[in-house]
């Protein structure tokens, strides 16, 4: 995709969503920390429906610890890997409490201390809870940016530089929940929705299957 483009597709994706956020609940900075930790491998539709009952109960690191590694696996057990994600998430509280106050830290190096808490999970703190321009490449991400020669790459940390070096800087604190809004709901895995997408225009892929 040209310099260019990538201006106008970002502008066209601003205009169409001017205030783009996650799909996952939360209220705090810690109940965000606990659905993107929870949503590995899961759906945000079904890590929602759990937190709703959850946070409910205990939306603090003391209060996931008060329930217990039982008692918070009843609670998520119908989310995927359930039972690491507890073990996981008792864990993090556990250090949350002991070396934090209890209040999620908001740099790269703490957040990826915590258990369960790998890159994307921190880009996806840093940048909704604390506003800081990170790109959290999940699968929505990494198929947007090759499939439309936006910034394509091998890995995933690929994608992620790439797109930090070529998203112009006014686009970048919103440009995460605009790839995968994007991903989600128009430029899918089987069959991308080309014909209701607003970007299709600056499109690699679009040009590409058009020529054909």
């Amino acid at each position: 995709m040209k310099k260019e483009n990538i201006h106008l597709f970002f502008e066209t994706l601003r205009v169409v969503n001017p205030n783009p956020t996650t799909e996952l609940e939360y209220t705090s900075v810690f109940e965000l920390l606990c659905a993107v930790l929870l949503s590995a491998q899961a759906t945000d539709v079904g890590v929602n429906k759990a937190t709703r009952v959850l946070f409910k109960v205990a939306n603090t690191p003391k209060g996931i610890l008060e329930l217990g590694i039982s008692g918070l696996e009843q609670h998520i057990k119908t989310i995927g890997l359930y039972k690491s994600k507890a073990k996981h998430l008792i864990q993090t509280c556990q250090i949350l409490v002991d070396h934090h106050d209890a209040q999620v830290p908001n740099n790269r190096d703490e957040l990826e201390a915590l258990p369960g808490v790998g890159r994307k999970t921190a880009n996806v703190v840093l940048n909704v809870a604390f506003s800081q321009p990170t790109m959290a490449v999940d699968t929505h991400i990494f198929r947007v940016s090759n499939r439309t020669g936006l910034a394509p790459g091998k890995t995933p940390l690929d994608v992620e530089l790439k797109l930090l070096k070529r998203v112009p800087s006014e686009f970048l604190l919103d440009a995460h929940n605009w790839l995968i809004l994007l991903g989600r709901y128009i430029c899918k895995a089987r069959t991308p929705e080309c014909y209701k997408c607003s970007v299709a225009s600056y499109c690699s892929f679009k040009k590409k299957n058009t020529a054909k």
